[in-house]
């Protein structure tokens, strides 16, 4: 089931164009990382997506219903959180979060139900009446995912939620929004943190200049982008350059030793290993996957190049 959908979807101010001609389609369940410099179009998406900027032309639809005539519905249904999260400092996280069940309209007991069961799902139990003042910028982001979480929402989206976090914070937030995606949460994440966006998004779609340049798998990227290359890592007895160069699918082999880094226009581990078992024994075998750093700098020289 698809739940964001767009269509020819355009914002133009002025002769400036922010988003051209977008078609986004955001599956069920999926994490779907929106990747790019800045003032390559995404938070623009991001605001066109919850109706909280018009759209120039084109149309989207998120659980069905068109953002810009149909918002309530939407913001009920989707949680946002944005790259600088906003609080009353001089209230406590359970005041903060108190005001926003008001907001929803929550009755008393299920809205302070609501409060502390994501209170200490975020690990903010025990600092419920701490002002939020003297909260780090991990507990805000923390917080705000909380308030996120208080809607039970269908969509996600998720804006540069680990900017300016600690790595072991860092890291925590990325397991959290694994935990989103094992309750069926759909997350449309906006980062420019591509290692963090390869661990935990299965698709991406990579913004140029307000355009949808590239969209899949890592995989499917590095095969558009690199060229298909397979890169296939081998520990076996040594002088087996030879036969490993002979195998179709192989375009390059070096070694070291019994050490080979085998390029390949598809994954050969298995007739690979069994070449190499035949000879003696077999150490190591692996097949190392391109990162997004190396597909996203190889794609914006190729495209400085063409310029």
């Amino acid at each position: 089931m698809t739940v964001i959908q767009t269509h020819g979807l355009t914002k133009r101010y002025g002769r400036v164009v922010a988003v051209e001609d977008l078609n986004l389609s955001v599956r069920e369940g999926e994490v779907y990382g929106l990747l790019g410099p800045n003032g390559s179009g995404k938070t623009t998406t991001i605001l066109m997506l919850l109706g909280l900027t018009e759209p120039t032309s084109g149309e989207a639809r998120v659980l069905g219903f068109d953002p810009m005539r149909e918002p309530l519905k939407v913001k009920s249904r989707v949680g946002y959180l944005p790259d600088q999260v906003g609080f009353y400092g001089e209230l406590s996280a359970w005041e903060n979060l108190r005001y926003t069940t008001r907001l929803l309209g929550l009755p008393d007991k299920e809205a302070e139900a609501r409060i502390e069961e994501v209170l200490k799902r975020m690990g903010l139990w025990e600092v419920r009446d701490r002002k939020v003042a003297a909260f780090s910028r991990g507990m805000r982001q923390r917080l705000g995912l909380a308030e996120v979480l208080l809607k039970r929402p269908k969509v996600a989206i998720l804006d540069e939620p680990t900017l300016g976090l600690d790595p072991e914070a860092a890291r925590e937030f990325l397991d959290l929004i694994k935990g989103l995606k094992a309750e069926g949460i759909t997350v449309l994440l906006s980062s420019h943190l591509l290692h963090q966006v390869q661990e935990v998004c299965d698709r991406v779609g990579l913004f140029h200049k307000g355009r949808l340049a590239l969209e899949g798998t890592v995989a499917e990227l590095a095969h558009r982008v690199l060229g298909g290359q397979y890169e296939i890592l081998l520990e076996g007895a040594p002088g087996l350059e030879g036969a490993l160069e002979a195998v179709e699918g192989v375009s390059r082999v070096e070694a070291e030793g019994g050490r080979y880094r085998v390029l390949a226009t598809r994954d050969l581990r298995p007739e690979l290993a069994r070449l190499v078992v035949e000879r003696g024994p077999l150490y190591a075998l692996s097949l190392r996957q391109p990162s997004l750093d190396e597909i996203y700098a190889h794609y914006f020289k190729e495209v400085a190049h063409a310029a």
